[in-house]
């Protein structure tokens, strides 16, 4: 599959504001990205905010095809709405868009790495299924060195391939911590670091990013 998968370090830490800027800033370069969330559970508003970004070109259901309306882990809301989650829907919907569009497909999980889908199936599983290079969303203030080298490390223990990390500024003070984690993350797993403002509009994009997503970065051509 053509695209990127969209993991954090925790809920609510900006992946389907990332998502949907990547999506936006692929389409204005003319590259038909789609952002999909295929399991939401509670509000289905970051699955409406990637339809725009998709240029709403397809519906909730093809954006979300799981949808637990209690804003927990799909495996403790199914519990909780009495519910079996079936997968098979998630897959064949994938599927089914990998036929009928060119991608890049831009999937964004259900909070972090390690959420459990069902008691045994995890967020982890579904990435790998999909066989898509991992890009990490993390905060970027005091506690994220914890939270996203236990990411990397857990996404390259898993067989999985993080392709680098966005650090969000949303909130967040020019303190110590914000000023020096993006060089020490970029330093302690070899990886590459962004840092995305609340106005970003990832113009340009990174070119590693761009790589990451499967597309070919945009040949200079020097005048003479």
């Amino acid at each position: 599959m053509n695209g990127l998968f969209i993991t954090g370090t925790d809920t609510d830490i900006g992946k389907t504001f990332l998502t949907a800027a990547l999506t936006k800033a692929l389409r204005r370069m003319d590259i038909p990205a789609l952002g999909l969330k295929p399991i939401v559970c509670g509000s289905r508003e970051d699955a409406e905010e990637l339809q725009e970004a998709s240029g709403m070109q397809l519906s909730l259901d093809e954006i979300n095809p799981l949808w637990l309306q209690t804003p927990l882990s799909p495996y403790a809301a199914s519990m909780i709405e009495n519910r079996q989650i079936q997968l098979e829907p998630v897959f064949d919907m994938i599927k089914l868009l990998e036929r009928s569009y060119p991608g890049p497909f831009l999937i964004e999980g259900a909070g972090g790495w390690l959420v459990p889908i069902t008691r045994d199936y995890w967020i982890r599983d579904l990435a790998l299924s999909l066989q898509l290079p991992v890009l990490i969303v993390a905060s970027i203030g005091l506690g994220t060195l914890n939270h996203t080298l236990l990411t990397v490390q857990s996404i390259r223990q898993s067989g999985g391939y993080p392709v680098g990390i966005v650090l969000n500024r949303f909130k967040q003070t020019d303190d110590a911590a914000s000023l020096t984690n993006p060089g020490i993350l970029q330093d302690l797993t070899g990886l590459p670091v962004y840092v995305l403002d609340e106005e970003d509009d990832l113009e340009p994009i990174p070119l590693w990013l761009l790589g990451s997503c499967g597309v070919e970065a945009p040949r200079v051509v020097k005048s003479s």
